[in-house]
């Protein structure tokens, strides 16, 4: 099996809604904010490659929203997933599976694209992986999450007849050394990979661990649907990459690709952080 990240370019988003309920003096150490008190977020994938099988888990914003809607995420850096993509010998049509961590628009945002007044997938040739109950929640959302589910990201995907389903399961295998693990304080039934490579397990965070500097049980985001529910996965995640030297893939830290955790006096902390190339 071999890695390869994919940055797909940087965004903002008010660091009060990131951290929820904890205050600025404290989240700001970690996550400077600028003028506007907006932080800076990655939208960083990965590629898996094994076998025959190119899977992308993840597709970051895209690029076919408004200039309006753009505008409140102040996107930046050179970064694209074409050229993230190219820069490890692959193109989008080599790509057989997009998994989809959740719906929301800064993870399935690239999974479609417009070409002229058609919105088609952007990975003809793939299989594209969301489940059943998320999928539900999605396309019926409710009214304070449904301007993270945008219909244009979503639903070209099934009528394409490319849409697949996993099986929400504690144990979901979806190939050979690539588990899933579900989790619904976020969202309901986000899905998190837990890869083996190398002789180690790597869990793809997605919306659980946005950053290293949410590590605290309690810094929960504002965007998050139920937080005490976030907060229990958190543990239980958390601890279990503890005892098992997890490395956790990080998907929104700006500066942080990868992370192992470790026991404290404090409660679960930053062991170390590294890059996914140095492995």
């Amino acid at each position: 099996m071999n890695l390869y990240t994919i940055n797909t370019g940087y965004f903002k988003l008010d660091g009060g809604a990131m951290f929820g309920v904890v205050p600025k003096s404290i989240w700001q150490k970690t996550n400077p904010a600028d003028e506007n008190n907006m932080c800076t977020w990655a939208m960083r994938c990965l590629l898996v490659e094994e076998g025959n099988r190119l899977i992308l888990i993840d597709t970051g914003i895209g690029n076919k929203q408004s200039e309006k809607f753009f505008s409140h995420y102040y996107l930046h850096g050179d970064d694209t997933l074409e050229k993230s993509l190219a820069s490890h010998g692959f193109g989008v049509d080599d790509v057989t599976d997009v998994f989809l961590t959740h719906l929301h628009f800064d993870h399935v945002g690239g999974a479609v694209v417009r070409k002229g007044e058609t919105l088609q997938p952007a990975f003809k040739n793939a299989a594209y992986w969301s489940n059943q109950n998320h999928w539900e929640w999605a396309v019926n959302p409710n009214e304070r999450e449904k301007a993270s589910f945008l219909s244009e990201n979503i639903l070209p995907i099934q009528e394409s007849g490319q849409l697949n389903f996993i099986n929400v399961s504690d144990q979901a295998n979806f190939i050979e050394g690539f588990d899933v693990k579900f989790v619904s304080g976020h969202t309901e039934s986000m899905m998190m990979p837990l890869i083996s490579y190398k002789g180690r397990k790597i869990l793809y965070m997605a919306d659980l661990l946005p950053s290293v500097g949410h590590l605290p049980i309690p810094y929960v985001m504002s965007y998050d649907m139920f937080p005490l529910t976030t907060m229990s996965e958190r543990k239980h995640f958390f601890g279990e990459a503890a005892e098992n030297e997890y490395i956790l893939y990080l998907e929104h830290d700006s500066v942080n690709e990868c992370c192992t955790v470790q026991h404290t006096e404090k409660g679960i902390r930053v062991k170390d952080t590294f890059t996914l190339a140095d492995i």
